[in-house]
């Protein structure tokens, strides 16, 4: 089953959502400071982040517009394969009620699709992605 969702860019105002899904899990929960406010440093990390033209960081809205999941894809500058980038797929989490319902799916296979465009258009050296 694959449940229906809108993929885009994070903003701001994810970065709440997007903590708490990084937090819930065992590993995630002794990482993470979920307080309210959330501290500064993750709102200064988004903004490293947005800022840099190799990462995206992805969000799954649900239909009711709230955030349901999210990916981070990093593409890497490397010497091998005569200077080949890789992309790197990480910190991809589903929300707790919505897990197995193919969103962690979707995320991926979007990455993977917009590593090859870049491959395809060149960008960031991709030879690789």
């Amino acid at each position: 089953m694959s449940t229906k969702i809108v993929l885009r860019p994070a903003q701001r105002e994810d970065v709440a959502a997007i903590v708490a899904m990084l937090a819930d899990d065992a590993l995630g929960r002794g990482r993470e400071r979920i307080e309210d406010p959330l501290p500064k440093s993750y709102y200064d990390a988004f903004d490293k982040v947005a800022h840099d033209p190799n990462i995206q960081l992805m969000v799954a809205e649900g239909g009711d517009g709230s955030v349901v999941g999210c990916l981070q894809l990093c593409i890497l500058p490397g010497l091998s394969s005569q200077g080949a980038s890789r992309a790197l797929i990480g910190d991809v989490r589903v929300s707790t009620t919505l897990r197995s319902q193919g969103i962690g799916e979707q995320l991926v296979r979007w990455a993977i699709g917009e590593a090859q465009a870049r491959h395809r258009r060149g960008d960031a050296n991709s030879s690789s992605c």
